[in-house]
């Protein structure tokens, strides 16, 4: 009798990096049996989904930069080249900005109050042009450096610095920052970043840090000087041989105020002088048309600043012609990767903007956002978690919801699988008081539909539920021979009879695709067709087919 050689073969199934007991020691913050992670599971998915200072719906604000800190500084010690590693791909790969500015900041600390840094450092991760034995993978002043990616967080680490642990700045943390410093200062920097509005200005950071030009800069001297001059508010003529762009943006200026009709609807001088769009609008007030200076504004606009402004471009009746330039720059998929935006942003320009001039684009921009979800085979199970717990990701933007991340997530990935049911579940306990019960609506996929589209309908069509999370339920209502499970969720189920785990059976692959990063997760992660990952990017996606070829899944920056 053949045991393995029949019709259907189910391939052994690899294991991810994401590790659990195997047991639950605890439970949800809604009561259900809750599987603890180990140190780097629990870090990785709390800070892949943590804009910092921001509360969910079970955890403070403290509370949850409170974990966050803790591992970090854990880990610091513990692990030094796995958390440095983890910390430049959060700012890197994942754009989590503030998590990774705090994370760096946490690690040092730690390790400095270790006494870290003291052993001979490693040879084999270096940069070039550096002092290898200064400047190692996991040396606390690489750590430092490695996380300040934009002109402004220099001084957004020193200000956490400050704040948490005191003026004294250790030398790592200078040297960190100053090697960061030759890299982002710029003129056009200056002019965006140095504002009043910041507490420590590009001359605090100088002061504080004192970095030496690079070499290969010549303008960098005078532009140090420079920002020291009118932090200190001493008079400085910028030397318009050394500093051309700082010098016209004065000139400019004052041009401006003169005349805004002549001066400030040139593209070609607002980009020489390095002006903001702020800068040209506040100028400007109501003495240009606003359509004139938004045709001259968009040809220097940053990818980031051009989306968070479809609906003014569209209020002030930004012509066609313009707007295709706009729309071929968010449609590009190398600025789709240069911005690093989460997938959420294309949903929020999408909704805000009144024209649908930017509809396809949009689309376009999101489908590149989300290269990395995997095309499956076979049938695949989708379950969008939507209950009041998915609350808003920021509260800077209440209209973004973690639900809404949840089924961009759960729909983009049912359209690449051959053959998928997608269902939105909570549960019924809110409707009729059956705490056990599963509220489920199975959401028709069209073939071809925009996924904006399609996420616009279910909204519009009743498909977040509210109430709480019946995942057990839910499984066992919906899940019918399927060759894998994927739900998208917080992972605080309620308590049900049957645990999370055991409503599929454990020959089938579930995965769990985690958008909260709670302590505890609904199931046991690692191993045994049990896996868990996260996050609020389509990073650790492409774990999914790695796993099921039999491959072990590294974390995404190994």
């Amino acid at each position: 009798m053949s045991k393995f050689n029949r019709g259907t073969v189910r391939a052994a199934t690899g294991a991810s990096p994401i590790v659990s007991e195997p047991t639950p020691s605890g439970t949800t913050h809604e009561g259900a049996p809750g599987y603890a992670r180990e140190a780097k599971s629990e870090l990785f998915l709390l800070a892949v989904t943590n804009m910092v200072g921001e509360r969910t719906f079970y955890e403070t604000a403290d509370a949850r930069d409170t974990r966050y800190e803790h591992l970090v500084r854990q880990l610091a010690v513990a692990d030094p080249v796995w958390t440095a590693g983890f910390l430049a791909w959060l700012r890197g790969e994942a754009n989590m900005r503030s998590a990774a500015i705090v994370g760096a900041a946490e690690f040092v600390h730690a390790r400095l109050t270790a006494g870290g840094d003291q052993q001979p450092p490693r040879r084999d991760h270096t940069v070039e042009g550096t002092d290898s034995l200064s400047y190692s993978l996991a040396s606390n002043r690489r750590v430092i450096e490695s996380v300040l990616q934009r002109a402004d967080e220099p001084g957004e680490l020193l200000a956490y610095w400050v704040s948490r642990h005191g003026r004294a700045i250790p030398k790592p943390v200078k040297r960190g920052i100053a090697d960061a410093v030759q890299r982002l200062y710029t003129e056009r920097a200056l002019l965006k970043y140095d504002t009043a509005s910041h507490g420590f200005r590009f001359g605090d950071v100088l002061d504080l840090v004192h970095p030496s030009p690079a070499a290969d800069k010549p303008w960098q001297g005078p532009l140090f000087s420079h920002a020291l001059n009118r932090r200190h508010n001493r008079p400085w003529t910028p030397d318009p041989e050394a500093l051309p762009m700082i010098a016209f943006n004065a000139t400019l200026r004052e041009l401006g105020v003169e005349d805004p009709e002549r001066h400030l609807l040139d593209p070609e001088k607002l980009q020489r002088a390095g002006m903001t769009w702020e800068d040209v609008l506040s100028l400007a007030g109501a003495k240009v048309a606003k359509a004139k200076l938004w045709e001259a504004l968009i040809p220097s606009m940053g990818y980031m600043a051009l989306l968070r402004n479809l609906r003014n471009f569209d209020d002030a009746g930004v012509s066609d012609q313009v707007a295709q330039t706009v729309a071929a720059k968010l449609a590009d998929p190398a600025e789709v990767a240069r911005s690093r935006q989460l997938p959420m942003r294309f949903l929020s320009a999408h909704r805000a903007a009144r024209s649908l001039r930017w509809a396809y684009p949009l689309e376009q921009a999101l489908g590149h956002c989300l290269a990395h979800i995997p095309a499956l085979h076979g049938r695949t199970l989708v379950l969008v978690d939507t209950p009041t717990s998915m609350t808003p990701v920021s509260s800077k933007d209440a209209t973004l919801m973690r639900w809404d991340a949840a089924v961009i997530f759960g729909v983009a990935l049912a359209a690449r699988c051959a053959a998928a049911d997608v269902v939105s579940f909570s549960s019924t306990a809110r409707m009729w008081g059956d705490p056990h019960g599963a509220h489920t609506k199975v959401f028709p996929v069209q073939a071809g539909e925009s996924l904006l589209r399609a996420v616009e309908r279910w909204k519009s069509g009743g498909w977040f539920l509210g109430g709480g999370t019946a995942t057990a339920a839910a499984l066992r209502k919906h899940f019918a021979g399927h060759d894998r499970v994927v739900v998208v969720t917080d992972e605080q189920a309620g308590v049900d009879p049957t645990e999370v785990t055991a409503s599929v059976p454990a020959q089938v692959p579930m995965y769990t695709w985690n958008l909260a990063g709670y302590e505890r997760g609904h199931a046991p992660s690692g191993s045994r067709n049990r896996h868990t990952f996260g996050g609020l990017t389509d990073q650790a996606f492409r774990m999914i087919p790695l796993i099921e070829a039999g491959r072990d899944a590294t974390w995404p920056w190994q």
